[in-house]
């Protein structure tokens, strides 16, 4: 959701700690496949029905892995994997139909990202990294909806989060013109926004400023390019 400043409003379900194949584990899954025959208990055949290995033809490799996370009988996640190595899940939470995250994972199956639908279309165009501590430190976004051609950075202080355990954006960066580089630079107190600099020679260098007061612009540096760089 796009608020004044341009900055995108962090949704619950890209919290990495929500991580689905996280919670279920990838070696459980696993497991689960593995055992499906020798199950007895009820849920054999709700288990049966919605993890469904798939391997290749010619290596005998599992290559995809669905599953029911909540368990209402009812696939929801669908992995792809190179043997016992996950490499992405796509999960609809709500089970409406269209996929609503993307989790893509590490050498080491460790999760590194996950992807969420800014128009909630079926198409990931942003992407949420967490830090050591786990919680979402930075977002990539894509105008174009491609993960190779990211044009906005937002940045998140965890320490400063809301009441519902959200970071507080305190910066971002945007590539306008699509040259790679970023020349729009913000900066962001309480969930306000404070300054707004512009890179309008494409030097990589902030040549003017916009200072703002209860979001509304209180001023206006424009120095001469080369006079001085902004912070």
């Amino acid at each position: 959701m796009a608020v004044p400043g341009g900055r995108v409003d962090v949704p619950e379900r890209i919290a990495l700690s929500n991580c689905h194949s996280c919670r279920i584990g990838i070696p459980g899954l696993l497991l689960t496949v593995v055992c499906l025959a020798g199950c007895a208990d009820a849920d054999k055949e709700r288990l049966m029905a919605t993890t469904q290995p798939t391997y290749d033809q010619a290596t005998g490799r599992l290559t995809n892995l669905t599953y029911d996370a909540n368990r209402n009988g009812r696939i929801d996640t669908w992995t792809e994997m190179d043997g016992v190595q996950p490499l992405r899940s796509r999960i609809d939470r709500d089970e409406d139909g269209t996929v609503d995250r993307w989790e893509y994972y590490d050498d080491e199956g460790r999760l590194a990202k996950v992807g969420f639908s800014r128009h909630d279309d079926g198409k990931p165009d942003a992407w949420a990294f967490a830090g050591a501590d786990g919680k979402v430190h930075r977002i990539e976004i894509s105008s174009t909806g491609d993960e190779h051609g990211i044009d906005r950075w937002e940045y998140y202080d965890p320490s400063r989060g809301d009441a519902a355990g959200f970071g507080a954006l305190v910066r971002a960066e945007e590539d306008t013109n699509a040259d790679a580089r970023p020349d729009k630079w913000e900066t962001y107190e309480a969930g306000a926004i404070q300054t707004v600099a512009f890179d309008e020679d494409g030097d990589g260098i902030p040549d003017r400023r916009l200072s703002y007061r209860d979001s509304v612009v209180a001023v206006v540096d424009a120095p001469l390019d080369g006079a001085r760089r902004l912070p």
